[in-house]
C-alpha cells in the first residue's frame, strides 16, 4: 500500500520545465482551460525551489549549453537561458559546451524576452575582490603582460588592467620593455586606488627580499681596497653605477681613467663586466665609492726617466681656460701652457686665440716636477725671440705700420709683428683733436702708421706715436693766429660763458661773453659773421681765445692815446719857454 502511494506521488509530481513547455498559457488567460489551484501552487513551489533568484549586481555561476558563431548560450538555472557575446570570451579561445563561467545579468529581458548576461562584468567584479584580497594578504598573483605604455607595461590580472611601472619590472634598469610583452609573470599588488579603479603591481618586489639577504651578506664583507667584479648597471654624466651582486656602487667620472674624459661612455658601456676597487663607503655601507683607474699604474710613474726640461713634446689639447691650456703629452700626463708662454707678445690674450680643444701641438718642457706630478710647457720657445734684434729693426725715430689690437683708457696697443707690441698714449694720437677715448679715434683691427718714440729693451716696452708721423700744424698756426691778428668768421655755437668760432678744421676759438658785445651795445648771435681779434694763443694746450669787442675798443684806445700824446707835447713846449724866460731874468739880475 505504501509502495502504491509513492508511485502515485511520483507520477503526480510536476516537472517544471515540462510543465512550461506543455502548458497552454493563452487558453489559461482566456479562461478556456482551467487549472486546479493545487497544481498552480505546486508549480510555484517547484519554481521557487529549482530556479535561481538572480538579483542585480550579483555574480552567479552558469554553464555553457550551446555555442554559435557569435554567442554563447548560458544556463544559470533561471526561468530561461541567457546570451553572452563571444567577444567577452576573447581571452579564452578554448571555450566549449559544459564549461562553467561566471556571469552577471545585464538585461533581464530584451525586446524579444531574452535574458542577456555579461561575463565581462562578472569577471571584473570578482577580479576586484581577488585583487583586494591579494593586496591585503600580500599574495603573489599571475598576470599577463598585454602591451607597453608610457613609463611601463599594462598587465592583465584577473581581467583587470593593472599598471606595471618600468622601475618595478626588475631590480636593474630595463632597456628593452618589449621582451616582456605577451608573457605571464608573477606580481605583487602594491597599490590600489579605489576612487579611480587603478591597480599598480610589481615584479621587483618579489625578488627584493632575496636580494636584501644577499646584499646584507655582501655589505658585511666589504673592505677598503677590496677588488670586486661588477656589472655596469647605469651610466650618467657624472659617473657609472656598478652592480656588485645586489649592492650598487658608484665610480665617479674622475675615478674612471687617469686621462680626462668628457663622458663615462667613452670608457665603459652598459652590461660590461669590470673589476673595481672599493675606495670608500659610509657607516651603513649604503654608499659605496668605487674606482677603476686605481687598478692601473699611475701614468706619471710610467713616464720615461729620460724626459727632461728643454725637451720638445707633442700632445693633444684637452682643456682650455682663460689662463692657459692643458696638454696631454701621454695618457694621464698633462702639462700646462700658460697664456704668457703662447706668444712673445707682452700684450696677453685668451688661450682660445692660439689653440682649441683637440689640437695636436708641439711644445717645450719648461718645468718638470715628478714628485708633485706637475709640468709646464711653452709654445713661443719654438720660435726666436723677436726682441733679440729689436734695436736694429725698430730704432727710435723709425716709422712703421702696425695693427690696432686693444684699447685702454690711456692709450692704444699696436702690434708691429707677432710678439712686438707698442703703446700709443692718447696724447700722441693727434696734434689737433682732443681725444677723450681711443675708440673715438681708431677701431680694433685698423692699420695705423706709427713712429718709435722710446725703446726699453730690458722692460720689453715700446712707446709709439701716431701724430709724429705728420708735421705739427700748430707750428704754422702759431704765426697765423698770433695774438693781435684779425680774422673774419661766423659765430658757430653759443656755449656756457661765451661762444665758439671754427676758424678751420683744427682751430676752434673761444669767445668770452663780454667779448661778444658789438659797438651798438648788443651781442653777437649764432650764425652772425663778424671780425675777431686773437687775444690769447697757447700752443701747448691748444687754446685760442678771440674777441669781437676788442676790435672797436682798440680804436677807442688808439684815439685816447693820440689825444694824450698831443696834450703832453703842448705841455712840454710851455715848460721849456718858461725856462728860457727865467734864464734871461737870471742873466739880467747877474748883470750879464
Amino acid at each position: 500500500m505504501a509502495e502504491e502511494t509513492t508511485k502515485t506521488d511520483v507520477q503526480e509530481t510536476v516537472n517544471p520545465e515540462q510543465f512550461l513547455k506543455e502548458f497552454n498559457w493563452e487558453k489559461y488567460e482566456e479562461g478556456i482551460e482551467a487549472v486546479a489551484d493545487s497544481k498552480l501552487e505546486e508549480f510555484e513551489k517547484l519554481v521557487e525551489e529549482n530556479f535561481v533568484d538572480t538579483a542585480d549586481e550579483e555574480v552567479v555561476d552558469g554553464t555553457v549549453i550551446h555555442l554559435t558563431d557569435r554567442e554563447a548560450i548560458i544556463d544559470i538555472n533561471a526561468k530561461s537561458e541567457g546570451v553572452i557575446s563571444l567577444n567577452e570570451f576573447r581571452y579564452n579561445p578554448d571555450l566549449k559546451v559544459g564549461d562553467k563561467v561566471e556571469v552577471l545579468i545585464d538585461v533581464r529581458e530584451d525586446r524579444t524576452g531574452q535574458l542577456v548576461l555579461s561575463h565581462r562584468k562578472a569577471r571584473t567584479i570578482k577580479a576586484w575582490d581577488r585583487v583586494n584580497a591579494a593586496h591585503d594578504n600580500g599574495e603573489v598573483v599571475n598576470g599577463f603582460v598585454k602591451c607597453r605604455t608610457k613609463g611601463g607595461m599594462i598587465v592583465d590580472v584577473f581581467g583587470i588592467e593593472a599598471f606595471l611601472p618600468g622601475s618595478q619590472i626588475d631590480v636593474k634598469p630595463i632597456r628593452d620593455y618589449d621582451q616582456y610583452v605577451n608573457k605571464t609573470m608573477e606580481f605583487k599588488v602594491v597599490k590600489i586606488n579605489h576612487e579611480f579603479k587603478n591597480v599598480v603591481v610589481s615584479h621587483k618586489a618579489l625578488i627584493e627580499a632575496d636580494i636584501e639577504e644577499q646584499k646584507k651578506e655582501i655589505i658585511g664583507q666589504l673592505e677598503k681596497g677590496q677588488v670586486l667584479e661588477g656589472i655596469v648597471k647605469n651610466i650618467t654624466s657624472y659617473g657609472v653605477f656598478i652592480d656588485l651582486g645586489g649592492v650598487d656602487g658608484l665610480i665617479h667620472i674622475t675615478d674612471l681613467s687617469w686621462s680626462r674624459i668628457n663622458h663615462p661612455n667613452e670608457v665603459v658601456e652598459l652590461d660590461q663586466k669590470l673589476n673595481v676597487v672599493i675606495l670608500d663607503f659610509d657607516e651603513n655601507k649604503s654608499r659605496i665609492q668605487l674606482g677603476l683607474k686605481q687598478l692601473q699604474q699611475h701614468p706619471w710613474e710610467a713616464l720615461g726617466e729620460e724626459l727632461k726640461v728643454g725637451d720638445k713634446v707633442k700632445g693633444r689639447v684637452v682643456v682650455i681656460a682663460d689662463y692657459g691650456a692643458f696638454i696631454e703629452v701621454a695618457e694621464g700626463v698633462e702639462g700646462l701652457i700658460h697664456v704668457s708662454e703662447m706668444s712673445w707678445s707682452t700684450h696677453l690674450r685668451s688661450a682660445q686665440d692660439f689653440v682649441k680643444v683637440g689640437d695636436e701641438i708641439e711644445a717645450v718642457i719648461l718645468t718638470l716636477d715628478r714628485e708633485d706630478r706637475k709640468m709646464s710647457l711653452g709654445i713661443k720657445q719654438l720660435t726666436p725671440d723677436p726682441w733679440t734684434d729689436i734695436t736694429t729693426k725698430y730704432p727710435v725715430g723709425s716709422k712703421h705700420t702696425g695693427i690696432v689690437r686693444n684699447f685702454t683708457n690711456f692709450g692704444v696697443f699696436v702690434e708691429l709683428e707677432e710678439g712686438i707690441d707698442g703703446l700709443i698714449y692718447i696724447s700722441d694720437l693727434s696734434w689737433t683733436k682732443k681725444v677723450k677715448h681711443p675708440s673715438d679715434f681708431v677701431t680694433v683691427g685698423d692699420n695705423l702708421e706709427v713712429v718709435v718714440l722710446e725703446l726699453d729693451v730690458e722692460g720689453r716696452k715700446l712707446s709709439l706715436g701716431h701724430k709724429q708721423t705728420t708735421t705739427n700744424p700748430w707750428d704754422k698756426y702759431e704765426t697765423e693766429f698770433a695774438v693781435g691778428t684779425k680774422h673774419t668768421a661766423e659765430l658757430t655755437e653759443i656755449v656756457d660763458k661765451g661762444a665758439t668760432i671754427n676758424f678751420n678744421d683744427d682751430i676752434v676759438a673761444f669767445v668770452p661773453s663780454r667779448h661778444l658785445e658789438k659797438e651798438d651795445g648788443k651781442k653777437l648771435k649764432k650764425g652772425e659773421e663778424a671780425e675777431f681779434v686773437i687775444i690769447e694763443f697757447n700752443k701747448e694746450f691748444k687754446r685760442v681765445v678771440a674777441s669781437h669787442t676788442a676790435i672797436f675798443k682798440e680804436e677807442e684806445q688808439r684815439n685816447v692815446k693820440a689825444a694824450a700824446k698831443k696834450a703832453s707835447s703842448s705841455a712840454e713846449k710851455t715848460t721849456l719857454g718858461d725856462l728860457d724866460a727865467l734864464q734871461e731874468l737870471k742873466d739880467k739880475m747877474e748883470g750879464k
